[in-house]
């Protein structure tokens, strides 16, 4: 099992830029692949980026490629979402989470997920 701990979230002006971290407990967090969602408020909690347990393989939202990086240090038990040209429809609660399996074709999907933090809020005004 591991636990995630989100932080970095705050508020930003349109254009800016802001870094999300999501640390992870326990020694197999290099195990488990690892994604971001981000949920607005009345709205479905949506996909925004994945990465692989390596590292090696990534995939985004359609909505924020080009803006958004997610990478990871295992070393560290770390995620980040490096976001940038941020949005006021950026504006959302982050949501780090880690799968057991792979990358397969659900990876944008919450169910393929086991485990979640509490979430970090992202405020973009205009």
């Amino acid at each position: 099992q591991v636990q995630l701990v989100e932080s970095g979230g705050g508020l930003v002006q349109a254009g800016g830029s802001l870094r999300l971290s999501c640390a992870g407990s326990g020694r197999t967090f290099r195990n488990y692949a690892m994604g971001w969602f981000r949920q607005a408020p009345g709205k479905e909690r949506d996909f925004v980026a994945a990465i692989s347990w390596s590292g090696g393989s990534t995939y985004y939202a359609d909505s924020v490629k080009g803006r958004f990086t997610i990478s990871r240090d295992n070393a560290k038990n770390t995620v980040y979402l490096q976001m940038n040209s941020l949005k006021p429809e950026d504006t959302a609660v982050y949501y780090c989470a880690a799968r057991v399996r792979p990358l397969y074709s659900d990876y944008d999907q919450r169910f393929g997920y086991n485990y979640w933090g509490q979430g970090t809020q992202v405020t973009v005004s205009s």
